[in-house]
């Protein structure tokens, strides 16, 4: 177990001791308990303890099979992996940041430029998915 580990799972068993006297104490007062801090204080130990555990879970890995990038032996083309093919000369992916620029432009300014710009943006997805279904290049 890691020192970060340790760390979250002490302040587990914090947030949940701070929870209890959190609970015992406003249950002395006339309205009762005081719900919000009590579910907030008994939530922060629960996902304190999500993230220590997947910290956890996520270091096995490593320990047993060193990435490329930790070995000192390694050289570039051993964490060269196939990323998948992409068109250079593809002009869909400008035209559709354009569009979805304008999208946003119109969500922050006035839903009335999303409605215009909602048509073009259906074009730009369809002619990025199917740019090699026609022209020269096509399949």
């Amino acid at each position: 177990m890691s020192f970060l580990q340790k760390m979250l799972y002490t302040l587990v068993v914090f947030y949940i001791i701070v929870g209890v006297a959190y609970t015992a104490w406003t249950a002395n007062y006339e309205t009762g308990i005081e719900w919000v801090g009590v579910v907030t204080l008994f939530l922060m130990a629960v996902f304190t303890a999500f993230v220590g555990f997947y910290l956890g879970v996520e270091n096995k890995p490593f320990k047993k099979n060193l990435l490329p990038e930790d070995r000192l032996d390694a050289e570039i083309a051993d964490a060269d992996y196939e990323l998948g093919f992409f068109s250079p000369w593809s002009w869909w992916p400008i035209a559709l940041a354009a569009v979805i620029g304008v999208v946003l432009i119109g969500v922050a300014v006035g839903w009335w430029i999303v409605f215009f710009a909602a048509p073009l943006l259906l074009i730009g997805i369809v002619g990025w998915v199917f740019e090699y279904y026609r022209g020269t290049f096509q399949h």
